[in-house]
């Protein structure tokens, strides 16, 4: 058996120098039980740890590799009787995470209990990292599902949603073995100083253009809403803004200004407060039968609403990397619980004021849009500081998705995740080229939140978290019929929220 001293050694040898990319990259784990621990194999090759560092598997490692895979193949994975010794699996320092496409990244080593983030400070950064565009699309979630449904069905997916992230949190502890991987506008207002507008009611769907709320006869304003179009010339405007941020070496910089998201939700939270003192509540309840002004309590539409409502609650890959950084690591559920309580708060607060104080008469509830914000005219300075701080939020998120894009694709393929200025810039044109498609032939936000939101909450909020449940528990001999029948159904309730968006 080699020596434990040799093969404490460091198994990648790095081959160039980069500067340091601190923060998002940066995975921890427990490494509390190394003897439980079975690393990913990999080619060798495109390895890239957090700071960008592109390195070759050393001869050292391969040995150790082939050794771990010997001892894995001795037994079945779910058996315990023969598990790589200690010296055989690398050093807490030593040890990566590697995705299906041949990306590493390197783990911090992390003991329970020296998180640096008290449970307020986690709550917020929950809070926070949830929060999203999903927000402007509540009130027209509610509006589909009628008011009384709406409030309910908030409550419901945050509830479900909670329980899937709760499943996330406990299959740290519930699974001791990684497994291998192998690969227009009709304008009418409450009043002069607080105007609402329905954009879609001349039009018939979805708004081109706030400043309809103007004369057309106005040249002047004519010329601006020809040169000013919402789905004809503004996402051209915008790549000319966003191409160069994406072509950024480094996404250090733009990960400074994440604060900008909680400042861009509390302002909405101003504005509608403001908005509902200003126009008071416009209220009238009817079951099933729909008014000229008024939507009924039970719309049969609400599928739209969960759809919404599973982007909008979704957290649950990145659930665990969050709670890591806590430093009472025995208040992760309590955190957890209190940080969807708050989630769910804020959407009902938003979906309330909005959907509650939208001025009917003289406007119908079915002329909340969206994305709530169109609802109000160009002229109001209130809802243009709003969209500002939207774009600036966007902006600093945009970069670092493109980034992640980057690291995975051409990391896989060339081996550099920066191979040339010229492989970049293809690669963001088509990143950018497919955002301003789809603002210009569907730029409808509820409808993209709604889809993408059922598509991706299907694997990651539904089925993933159960799947892992049901195999660990058959693991350990403790499946019951009512848990497996539970957890099938939580599955089964995921794919239907997926398929039925097609029909609404």
């Amino acid at each position: 058996m080699a020596n434990m001293d040799s093969d404490s050694r460091h198994l990648l040898i790095p081959e160039v120098d980069s500067e340091i990319n601190p923060g998002p990259m940066n995975i921890q784990f427990d490494s509390s039980d190394l003897r439980s621990k079975r690393p990913f194999y990999i080619e060798p090759t495109n390895i890239v740890n957090v700071n960008n560092v592109i390195q070759r598997v050393s001869d050292h490692a391969s040995a150790m590799n082939k050794r771990i895979h010997y001892y894995s193949r001795l037994t079945t994975p779910a058996d315990k009787a023969l598990i790589a010794p200690d010296h055989v699996v690398p050093a807490p320092g030593e040890c990566y995470v590697y995705s299906p496409l041949g990306s590493a990244y390197k783990l911090q080593s992390y003991t329970e209990g020296h998180g640096k983030n008290t449970s307020l400070v986690t709550i917020f950064m929950i809070w926070n990292t949830m929060m999203g565009t999903s927000i402007l699309s509540i009130p027209w979630g509610i509006k589909q599902a009628g008011f009384t449904t709406g409030l309910c069905v908030i409550m419901l997916m945050g509830i479900l949603t909670l329980y899937c992230g709760y499943r996330v949190v406990k299959s740290r502890a519930m699974i001791h073995f990684i497994h291998h991987i192998n690969e227009t506008d009709a304008v009418l207002s409450t009043n002069d100083s607080n105007p609402v507008i329905c954009p879609s009611a001349g039009s018939g769907g979805h708004p081109d253009n706030g400043s309809m709320i103007f004369y057309a006869n106005d040249t002047g304003l004519q010329q601006f809403e020809k040169w000013w179009n919402k789905s004809k010339t503004v996402p051209l405007y915008l790549v000319g803004l966003l191409l160069p941020l994406l072509n950024f070496k480094s996404p250090s910089f733009f990960s400074r200004f994440n604060i900008l998201g909680t400042v861009s939700v509390l302002y909405l939270i101003f504005l509608v407060t403001l908005k509902a003192i200003r126009l008071g509540f416009h209220l009238e309840f009817h079951w099933f039968m729909q008014t000229e002004y008024f939507v009924p309590e039970i719309r049969f539409q609400f599928p739209q609403l969960t759809g919404v409502l599973t982007l909008a609650f979704f957290i649950h890959n990145c659930i665990i990397t969050l709670l890591k950084n806590n430093k009472n690591q025995e208040n992760n559920v309590r955190d957890l619980s209190l940080a969807y309580m708050l989630v769910t708060l804020t959407y009902l607060y938003i979906g309330v004021l909005v959907f509650a104080s939208f001025p009917s008469p003289p406007l119908t509830k079915d002329c909340i849009e969206q994305n709530f914000l169109d609802n109000f005219p160009s002229s109001d300075i209130l809802s243009f500081i709003a969209r500002i701080f939207l774009l600036f939020q966007m902006m600093t998120v945009y970069p670092l998705l493109g980034y992640l894009a980057r690291v995975q694709l051409l990391g896989h393929i060339f081996g550099d995740i920066y191979p040339s200025i010229f492989h970049v810039l293809i690669l963001n044109l088509i990143i950018v080229g497919a955002g301003v498609i789809m603002a210009c032939f569907y730029p409808n936000i509820g409808g993209i939140i709604r889809y993408s939101g059922a598509a991706c909450g299907l694997a990651f909020v539904f089925i993933y978290p159960s799947l892992i449940y049901i195999i660990s528990l058959h693991q350990e001999d403790r499946l019951t019929w009512p848990k497996l029948i539970f957890h099938i159904f939580i599955i089964i309730l995921g794919l239907a929220n997926l398929i039925v968006q097609f029909f609404m």
